[in-house]
């Protein structure tokens, strides 16, 4: 009797199952730097940011997985029936093992002591920031290259994918590992905390933080929070002055030579003192003032010994926190961003290694800045990724929004730290800019869990997927508490 047509599909999906079932995990390397492979799809283990097992006789190697996809050809079943037999086809670059080409070497899943022991035997001996855990070889931790940040590097991250806890963490670890000045412009109050050490925190790595939390010094218009955030405005460049007034030295020619004149005397007059003079120049330069609220910025030092840009200098403390969210307005943050970012590309002859590190920097460096101080915080910030590393000026750069940020910033930075990004337009942008990690691996990004990242260039090893690790101090801005969501 015929069989029937269930039993007839029943049996064809036996065959396939066993087909791909056999299909054997190999490797190919045509120039023992690079591999490719076949793997059946029943019981895969192997993932894109993975790490593989390959061995061949007497030789092994250690690869990593940069891409994975499905393939299907196309058999003849027993009965001659066609098939399509589905299996994974992937590839990856080769971590370590002989600098040779090999053949039909077995392909595995490499265990996390395969790995670790890699991992020892190529470290450095020089500081190391042990930042968290690989997310593909449990139990695993990762340290990175604290000498990488001799090179800009740029954070990135969807709202609400950890980047702001994970920038924190960094900033901890080199801290405690490493003598590397930091001056940390702060858009949301997220780091006005870091000098004190949270609850709960493990009491060893407590213990050392608190050995270098004396030297962070914060500066913010909060009151009762660090330092008082001041300015004075003789102390300004040229060009922050005037743009701060709006003033041109061309079209406004005589309203900037006024205000030269003025800033050079010992004790420039009032506002009031401006506004009775005979001058007339004196009087349209004291309406500009007062038309630009200039003069209620509270920002302004008011003889108050010390501002800001004394404690950026070299040999001021070895952290500075500029409170850029106490500011009431945006004029005010972008002329203390401005400014701290002028006074440190102005004194770049003396070399004194600090790391600059700008958060939210679409705030603060945008693709398209809308106002003469945001302008000149921006042309600041690309003259420091241009040039500024052969003057120990180093940059880390973080944003929502890679997009909004000026290009010529980001496209200095040889570093990446990438967060989730489920923003298509997003991750093909930060994959255009950082051409030299895998796409495979940006393409993860969309999946990422908090605190997920995926860090390559020189801070790293090699493209790595991690779990970021906890924090030591405590952390500054909080989302408004979600009370009104909760069930009647």
């Amino acid at each position: 009797m015929a069989a029937t047509v269930q039993e007839r599909l029943a049996a064809f999906r036996a065959d396939r199952y066993e087909l791909e079932r056999s299909v054997l995990p190999l490797a190919t390397s045509l120039d023992g730097r690079r591999f490719s492979f076949q793997a059946s799809l029943h019981g895969l283990e192997l993932q894109v940011g993975g790490y593989a097992r390959l061995e061949a006789g007497d030789s092994a190697w250690l690869g990593q997985v940069l891409g994975l996809r499905l393939e299907q050809r196309e058999l003849s079943a027993v009965d001659g029936a066609p098939a399509q037999i589905r299996h994974a086809r992937g590839e990856g670059a080769i971590l370590d093992g002989p600098d040779r080409p090999f053949h039909d070497a077995t392909v595995r899943s490499a265990t996390p002591a395969e790995v670790g022991a890699w991992a020892a035997r190529i470290a450095k001996p020089r500081a190391r920031l042990d930042i968290g855990d690989l997310t593909l070889a449990r139990g695993l931790g990762h340290e990175l290259d604290a000498a990488g940040f001799d090179r800009h590097s740029f954070l990135c991250g969807q709202s609400g994918s950890g980047k702001t806890y994970a920038l924190g963490v960094m900033l901890e670890r080199l801290l405690t590992e490493t003598d590397l000045r930091l001056v940390v412009l702060d858009p949301n109050s997220d780091f006005v905390r870091l000098d004190r050490v949270r609850a709960g925190a493990d009491p060893a790595e407590a213990s050392r933080y608190r050995a270098v939390a004396d030297g962070i010094e914060v500066h913010s218009a909060t009151p009762g929070v660090g330092r008082r955030l001041r300015l004075m405005l003789r102390e300004l460049e040229p060009d922050t002055q005037a743009a701060l007034l709006r003033l041109d030295p061309i079209a406004d020619g005589d309203e900037y030579a006024e205000l030269a004149a003025l800033l050079a005397e010992e004790r420039p007059p009032s506002l009031e003192a401006l506004m009775a003079s005979k001058h007339p120049d004196a009087r349209k330069l004291a309406t500009r003032v007062r038309n630009l609220g200039a003069d209620r910025f509270g920002i302004w030092a008011h003889g108050e010994p010390g501002s800001v840009l004394d404690a950026v200098e070299a040999g001021g403390p070895r952290c500075v926190v500029v409170d850029l969210g106490s500011l009431p307005t945006p004029q005010e943050q972008s002329l203390v961003a401005a400014a701290v970012l002028g006074r440190l590309w102005r004194h770049r002859e003396r070399r004194a290694p600090v790391l600059i590190v700008i958060d939210e920097a679409h705030n603060v460096c945008p693709a398209s800045p809308g106002d003469p101080l945001t302008a000149l915080a921006t042309e600041a910030g690309v003259r420091i990724a241009a040039a500024g590393r052969k003057f120990g000026l180093y940059l880390l750069v973080s944003t929502q929004r890679p997009q909004k940020v000026h290009e010529n910033v980001i496209s200095q930075a040889d570093n990446l730290v990438l967060m989730r990004l489920n923003s298509a337009a997003d991750a093909a942008f930060a994959q255009d800019v950082f051409s030299f990690v895998p796409p495979g691996l940006v393409a993860r990004s969309a999946t990422f869990r908090l605190g997920e990242a995926l860090v390559a260039g020189k801070i790293s090893s090699h493209p790595a997927l991690l779990r970021f690790g906890a924090r030591i101090a405590e952390e500054g801005g909080s989302d408004v508490p979600a009370g009104w969501a909760a069930a009647r």
